[in-house]
């Protein structure tokens, strides 16, 4: 079992991965000194997963109580958060308890800002059931929900006290769903680690097939990228911003498109937009182009997207978190592996090239 430090100052956290980590969790709630623990999870992994956290809570004398949300981007709204913080004071959660997100992205998100302002902030657990929340959303501490127009509008940075990354948990996510997630483990070794993006394509046939052995280093790796960036720059001052490389794009069409464009497959998308802006501007190598394109290729990304009216596209790429000044800084990658952040980019070369690639 692989285990990485997200080393925060002065809140170092665990991240536990591997096949069988969710035995872990007694042992984490014990050390945590929980008195009780609030499980929230959503309608598609709660009779499976968070049923299963709810009773082995209660077998070691924890009182568990169970809320399940609904899954996906649905629940990331003002009225679904206050509905977890409903639930919260049915259950009387208090300074003792931890909250439990079983889930993917969207239950790890709305469940972490749930925590960031019950009772002004309590601990919360992260246990994702999908790849694309083990590998990005459970680790870092960004929670919150979306409004109609802007995902993550509205949020809170609250680091988790452990994230628990059992890849058991991944025998019962849908293939769309499994694949979909590589556009975000892709983002790393684009933007930060060609040695990742080497080992993407020699363990190709193993990750496919959900292989332990092929996983356990490849989302260990992703969560040391984000680790070591996240202890450097928490509060998204500067160098986290790399993290957003192919969001600039990717957050525009999933709003534009209601949320019906799934994360990974619009991050994917947002990363050809990126790719190919860097090389109209000369910033980067067609040839890099290229190896992006195959390396997404091979996991079937970006794959089928919502249909979306460029127009709309366009206008939803300015509401972008990472503008400064009105002007929205893009992340272009330069070389594998290296990526640039803070660059500004003229409206017509957005539109030129996304009007090329827009689905």
């Amino acid at each position: 079992m692989a285990r990485v430090t997200v080393a925060v100052p002065g809140r170092p956290y665990p991240v536990l991965i591997g096949q069988g980590a969710l035995q872990e969790l007694p042992r984490m709630m014990r050390e945590l000194g929980a008195s009780a623990a609030a499980v929230v999870t959503d309608l598609t992994v709660g009779g499976i997963w968070g049923e299963a956290v709810r009773d082995a809570l209660t077998g070691l004398g924890i009182h568990a109580s169970l809320l399940a949300v609904e899954p996906g981007e649905r629940a990331k709204t003002l009225d679904g958060l206050i509905r977890v913080l409903e639930f919260l004071e049915d259950v009387a959660l208090d300074r003792q308890g931890v909250v439990v997100a079983v889930g993917g992205g969207a239950v790890g998100d709305l469940a972490g800002f749930a925590a960031a302002v019950w009772l002004r902030g309590v601990r919360h657990v992260q246990v994702p059931t999908t790849l694309l929340a083990m590998v990005d959303s459970s680790v870092g501490g960004k929670t919150g929900v979306d409004t109609a127009r802007t995902k993550n509008a509205i949020g809170a940075i609250w680091q988790p006290s452990a994230v628990i990354s059992d890849l058991a948990l991944l025998a019962t996510l849908p293939e769309e769903d499994y694949l979909a997630a590589f556009g975000e483990v892709v983002k790393y070794a684009v933007a930060m680690d060609g040695e990742l993006a080497l080992r993407l394509e020699r363990s190709c046939d193993g990750l496919l097939g959900r292989s332990p052995a092929a996983l356990e280093p490849v989302v260990a790796r992703c969560v040391e990228l984000k680790a070591r960036v996240v202890a450097e720059d928490e509060r998204e001052a500067g160098p986290r911003a790399i993290l957003n490389y192919g969001h600039t794009v990717g957050h525009a069409l999933e709003s534009a498109s209601g949320y019906r464009a799934a994360h990974g497959r619009a991050v994917a998308f947002g990363m050809q937009a990126a790719a190919r802006i860097a090389a109209r501007l000369g910033r980067c190598a067609p040839d890099l182009v290229r190896r992006q394109d195959e390396l997404l290729a091979a996991f079937g990304l970006p794959g089928a997207l919502p249909p979306v009216p460029l127009p709309d596209l366009l206008a939803a790429i300015p509401r972008d978190k990472k503008r400064r000044a009105g002007r929205v800084r893009w992340v272009l990658p330069e070389d594998l592996g290296r990526a640039r952040v803070g660059v500004e980019v003229a409206d017509e070369v957005v539109a030129e090239v996304v009007g090329t690639l827009a689905p």
